[in-house]
């Protein structure tokens, strides 16, 4: 659903200028939105990267989908008027509260750094109009329950998310988000020793509360709100046994739970009114209105509401003499009169406490299936780390001064693991001066306890099965533990791990326990150094490597590769130095692979010896090459490099997809010809289906969607090349509006996601062209071809997405155009960068009518 404006209030005029009133006393009615953005490590822990999910299809992964329908969509949240246009483009981070998973930010700074910094500077605009106060909190580091942690656990958790926070958004934080809102008085004495000023909680997680002791009243009543019946509309001040306190905003649970479960959000409207029901009507200064919710309610769970959040921001919270803040610029304003006592543990998603984390508790269930597989999960992981520590200890003080102050700091590697990084770190906490091998051994040990860190991420609890991807991603955390335990130590507790999960009984059959899960599912992810070398291997017959380059999470050096062909065969050998950059772990390879055309390869992987056995081993296997057999070739790989080979189905699953749909490029290209003669010879036939309105056969109709769609992707390929060639732009356009006739007369329905790309790409590129750097003589030739790109692509029925050039046009708009109409005649105009005349100006304007943006204040 959209969120239409009426032409009345708001105009595209009204979103020109942002005024900012700096706000110094709390008074009146102020409304917080916390939005809790957070999504579970996905990274596959040998290679550092997320790798292709097919239930996020068409995304790369889920990541990838949730950042399209909720981060990015957020960041740029549109406000329409009642045609559709772009009447304001509003960064909701700039007025929500919220707090953002570290693990999911440093995804967000890789895959897409302006949506990124849009939120860096959402919170620095919010600090500018808040009193330095921003809208940005932190959170646990990754999501663990708290309660549940061991001391040291959570003072590492929350040092790391005040760490990860400082490092991204240049302050301090004032308050912390935790995970599932789950505490107890532990937990907020450490929260309190780390600084933290405030939480947020669920109105379920109170005990009492009372006044402050005044002179007219010394001993205040309390009063009982255990049954989620605390006033959510003031902050509250807990005090643990040395008298130092914390302080705590209740969100307001009706509402927020409405925004997750109801509709409270159908309309901003609505949503105002919702919230206005839950203004107090006493005569109290001020009072704040605070709910929470995920932040992918916005956008992700529920398409669209992110326009409503800009609506409500923007327009209806103001209209009603509401202040949008947050917690701390709220609770410096107004800090609290009251105290509250919460209960001994609690989080807001389970009614026993934190057994959903550890019990069968039967939250998280809904169905039939069971949860007895928690607490022996939570054991075995809780034996696992218990066996880790001493292993840390002693391994760690040979090396470290202070082991764990070392896993403390660790976090300013895990951000930047660049060479300078990680040498001065070592440099400030290494005993003596370390040598190449006792680094690498140091790295081992602190990756040991990073990863003893992410097992315990609570989404592998939260749902009802072990085997669902999340309980399958914590215990390959462990399992990454585990192997880095036997590297640096020699410590074998694989064995007795997997022996302790066959205590977790499976709801699926065909895995029993989590001992099986262990084995089919995380056992089977686990990579080696051969591995990556084999993967390297391979990828060379297909892939032009650079002497020196990156692959996932390894530095690859290319010291040698040679290749030659036989007929259909391909044989390559090589010397490969492959180097960890976590770990720093280096180790030098020769590999020999065969290709024997289509799916089948032969790779072959050890360790390089010396030159002279190298060049050895690379004559043999070339000599017996020359015989052009296959058997003969991989019998001598054998002797050569020993009985182990491995195969495509040993490449990482990223690769092998990419590799099948190289090897099937050929396939591809003879049915595009063979479905484009069945096409050609039955053309008169299609149309004569079409044109009596009879059933077409379905073997005709899928050879014209194939054929087209075909001719189509190769005119936007020659589109795309030849791009500045008017004459020839002009001939490809009119060969897809051909196209386009065709398919649209034949009901031909071309999904081209290669085609889709590329023209939106190309529309970006233009755009950008015609803005910053066209000469403006030339504006209306240029403007009037990308009309005509824009408009082919929606005859063409790709579902063209033009957000991104709405974005880069309206910026442009506000940024350029609109200061030269407002100062016409001020040639000294200091905004605008670039003048036009009335004649070049018009077509400028006009355009934002084919990008739907509201421009008619403009033209007018």
């Amino acid at each position: 659903m959209t969120y239409i404006v009426e032409h009345s209030t708001p105009t595209a005029a009204d979103f020109v200028q942002e005024t900012i009133n700096p706000l110094t006393t709390a008074t009146g009615v102020y409304v917080t939105i916390h939005g809790h953005f957070y999504q579970p490590p996905r990274e596959n822990p040998y290679l550092d990267t997320i790798e292709r999910q097919a239930s996020a299809y068409p995304f790369h992964n889920w990541n990838e989908r949730i950042h399209h329908e909720c981060y990015r969509t957020n960041a740029f949240s549109r406000v329409l008027n009642s045609q559709g246009e772009v009447i304001g483009i509003v960064n909701n981070y700039e007025y929500l509260s919220f707090n953002i998973g570290p693990t999911l930010m440093s995804w967000l700074q890789s895959h897409d750094p302006e949506v990124y910094q849009r939120i860096i500077d959402a919170d620095h605009k919010s600090c500018q109009r808040l009193n330095g106060h921003g809208n940005a909190i932190a959170q646990v580091y990754n999501h663990i329950i708290l309660p549940l942690g061991n001391e040291r656990d959570k003072y590492t958790q929350i040092r790391w998310g005040k760490e990860d926070f400082r490092n991204r958004f240049g302050r301090n934080p004032e308050g912390m988000w935790l995970a599932e809102t789950a505490v107890d008085y532990d937990t907020l004495e450490v929260l309190i020793n780390e600084e933290i000023s405030f939480i947020i909680l669920a109105p379920s997680q109170a005990k009492r509360c009372r006044p402050f002791a005044t002179e007219e009243q010394p001993s205040p009543q309390w009063h009982e709100v255990g049954g989620a019946q605390i006033d959510p509309t003031r902050p509250y001040r807990c005090f643990i046994k040395d008298g130092r306190y914390i302080d705590i905003f209740f969100y307001d649970g009706p509402i927020s739970g409405d925004m997750g479960f109801g509709d409270v959000l159908e309309s901003s409207g609505h949503f105002a009114a919702r919230i206005g029901r839950a203004v107090k009507g006493d005569h109290r200064p001020s009072q704040i209105i605070s709910v929470a919710t995920d932040g992918e309610t916005f956008g992700h769970h529920k398409t669209g509401k992110e326009r409503c959040l800009a609506y409500a921001f923007t327009v209806e919270f103001p209209q009603r003499g509401w202040t949008v803040t947050n917690y701390a610029h709220y609770l410096s304003l107004c800090p609290p009169s009251w105290e509250v006592e919460l209960k001994p543990v609690t989080a807001w998603s389970c009614v026993h406490g934190v057994d959903r984390w550890q019990d069968d508790c039967g939250c998280g269930g809904g169905g039939e299936w069971h949860q007895k597989w928690r607490r022996p999960l939570r054991d075995t992981l809780n034996w696992l780390r218990d066996q880790l520590i001493p292993i840390y200890e002693q391994t760690a003080s040979q090396l470290l001064h202070d082991p764990w102050r070392a896993r403390d700091e660790y976090i300013n590697v895990i951000l930047d693991r660049s060479v300078e990084t990680v040498e001065e770190f070592l440099s400030r906490h290494q005993h003596h001066p370390l040598s190449p091998a006792e680094q690498i051994d140091a790295l081992r040990l602190l990756e040991i306890q990073r990863h003893s860190l992410l097992m315990y991420t609570s989404c592998g609890w939260f749902f009802e099965e072990i085997s669902r991807p999340e309980g399958t991603q914590i215990l390959r955390y462990a399992a990454r533990a585990l192997q880095l335990a036997g590297e640096v130590a020699g410590a074998n507790l694989e064995e007795e791990f997997i022996s302790r999960l066959s205590w977790a009984p499976s709801n699926v059959k065909t895995y029993q326990n989590g001992a099986d899960v262990y084995r089919h599912l995380v056992i089977s992810a686990q990579i080696d150094f051969n591995q990556v070398a084999a993967h390297y291997a391979i990828n060379s017959l297909f892939s032009s490597y650079s002497p020196q380059q990156q692959v996932y999470c390894y530095e690859t050096q290319q010291l040698d590769y040679q290749k030659q062909n036989m007929g259909a065969l391909t044989v390559a050998v090589g010397q490969l130095r492959l180097t960890s950059k976590i770990t720093w772990e280096s180790h030098h390879f020769v590999f020999a692979v065969l290709h024997l055309g289509g799916w089948d390869f032969h790779c072959c992987i050890q360790p390089f010896v010396g030159r002279l056995a190298y060049t050895e081993v690379k004559e043999k296997l070339f000599e017996v090459f020359k015989q052009a057999s296959a058997a003969q070739t991989i019998l001598t790989m054998g002797k050569l490099f020993g009985e182990q080979s491995f195969s495509l189905q040993h490449l990482f699953a990223e690769e092998r997809q990419r590799m099948m749909n190289l090897l099937m490029t050929k396939t591809k290209k003879q049915l595009d010809q063979l479905y484009t003669q069945v096409y050609r010879d039955n053309y008169s036939i299609l149309v004569a289906f079409q044109r009596d309105e009879l059933p077409v056969p379905k073997e005709l109709q899928v050879a014209a969607e194939i054929a087209l769609s075909h001719r189509c992707l190769i005119t936007v390929q020659a589109l795309a090349e030849t791009i500045h060639n008017p004459q020839k732009t002009d001939t490809h356009l009119s060969e897809l509006e051909a196209i386009a006739t065709e398919a649209n007369n034949l009901c031909c329905n071309l999904e081209i996601p290669d085609a889709k790309n590329t023209l939106e790409t190309l529309i970006l590129q233009n755009l950008s062209q015609i803005l910053y750097k066209s000469d403006p003589d030339e504006i209306n030739s240029q403007i009037e071809r990308l009309s005509k790109i824009i408009e082919v692509g929606k005859q063409l029925n790709l579902g063209l997405s033009l957000d991104k050039a709405q974005e880069l046009y309206y910026s442009f708009l506000y940024q350029q155009i609109i200061p030269q109409c407002l100062n016409n005649n001020d040639q000294q105009n200091s905004d605008a960068t670039c003048h036009w005349t009335p004649s070049q100006l018009c077509p400028l304007l006009n355009f934002g009518h084919t990008l739907s943006v509201d421009v008619s204040p403009w033209l007018q």
